[in-house]
């Protein structure tokens, strides 16, 4: 599927970009409901400014679709997300299906939890969409999404607050315009090794006790009213909840000290990416001192050896849209993403 040389091809056409942004783990992740009562994996993700992908593609037409090469080539999903969207574009235009150079860049840090293969994925296809003029619905970025890596995080929707179905890339419920704002003081646990998803138990929601089901239907429930009264403390409480019920599978060494740190410098709770190490203690920015909460809450990381990563809020702008070319620097082969830290603030 990835040649070694580019087949002999116009040039011309001019590269389609695009650009998705990461997120920090989740708010909440477990078995719920849907609207037919049929159980379903669901996640509702903390959004983050700053880390993304970048693509540029650019279509070589009259070649096989097999013609298609990726930069770094080891971005195998983003590979498989290219070619499903190069067919749901053809056939969306009536153009036949050709190959192409798929070009990624990006600064995410891999195996935190932070969306790193779904970023690439959805800047993917909205890089193959806007070479063919197109901007492709969200439900349609999120089924190709789901075809390319199984499972997929809900960064095809921005910022908005949702309980997604992360193995079927639908929305269960929309939870309202936006999460209430937060400061967020990130970490990395386990001193910021990548966490292999692969290795971790993972129940069928049919394998799920009814009575953790209902469990996580009360928390979608408080989190729902946390987002229509803009409650931050009952956000952290679903929050905390959350991680705790994901720390049976993960197991985190630190998971006693993060929540005691939380409840020391009052933060309104913690948040724990469900597949890897990143971490977050939330907090309202309208409390009173909180700028002496935080420079509690670094201190107290660094006396457990917790490394804090970045500070930042859930009310930055992040860029978005496929087809927007003056959001997305030129992409290149460019060095190999990062497998550790954030940078912090």
């Amino acid at each position: 599927m990835i040649p070694t040389a580019r087949p002999a091809a116009p040039a011309t056409l001019p590269a389609g970009t695009g650009h998705a942004p990461c997120h920090h783990g989740e708010i909440l992740q477990g078995v719920f409901l849907d609207g037919a009562g049929r159980r379903c994996a669901g996640l509702v993700t903390l959004p983050m400014a700053g880390p993304g992908s970048r693509a540029r593609f650019r279509r070589w037409p009259g070649t096989s679709p097999q013609a298609l090469t990726v930069v770094p080539a080891d971005r195998t999903k983003a590979a498989r997300a290219a070619a499903l969207a190069v067919a749901e574009c053809a056939e969306r235009t009536g153009r036949p299906p050709c190959g192409g150079e798929l070009r990624l860049t990006g600064d995410i840090p891999v195996g935190l939890g932070m969306g790193s293969s779904t970023s690439d994925v959805i800047a993917t296809v909205r890089a193959v969409a806007d070479s063919y003029g197109l901007r492709l619905p969200p439900d349609t970025v999120a089924r190709l999404a789901v075809r390319a890596e199984q499972a997929c995080d809900p960064l095809m929707l921005d910022r908005r607050p949702v309980l997604f179905a992360q193995r079927e890339g639908r929305v269960l419920e929309v939870l309202g315009p936006a999460l209430p704002p937060l400061v967020v003081v990130g970490c990395a646990l386990g001193g910021g090794a990548p966490v292999d998803t692969l290795t971790l138990p993972a129940p069928t929601p049919a394998e799920a006790d009814a009575g953790e089901v209902r469990a996580f239907e009360r928390l979608r429930a408080l989190l729902r009213r946390a987002v229509a009264t803009g409650d931050v403390r009952l956000l952290g409480e679903v929050a905390t909840a959350s991680a705790w019920r994901g720390q049976r599978a993960l197991c985190h060494p630190e998971f006693d000290a993060l929540t005691g740190i939380a409840r020391r410098v009052g933060a309104a709770g913690v948040q724990i990416a469900h597949s890897g190490a990143v971490a977050g203690l939330l907090f309202d920015p309208a409390a009173p001192g909180l700028r002496r909460r935080v420079r509690g809450c670094l201190h107290a990381l660094d006396a457990h050896g917790i490394p804090a990563t970045r500070t930042f809020t859930t009310t930055e702008e992040i860029p978005h849209g496929p087809a927007h070319r003056g959001v997305d620097r030129p992409a290149g082969p460019g060095p190999a993403r990062r497998r550790a830290r954030l940078p912090a603030l």
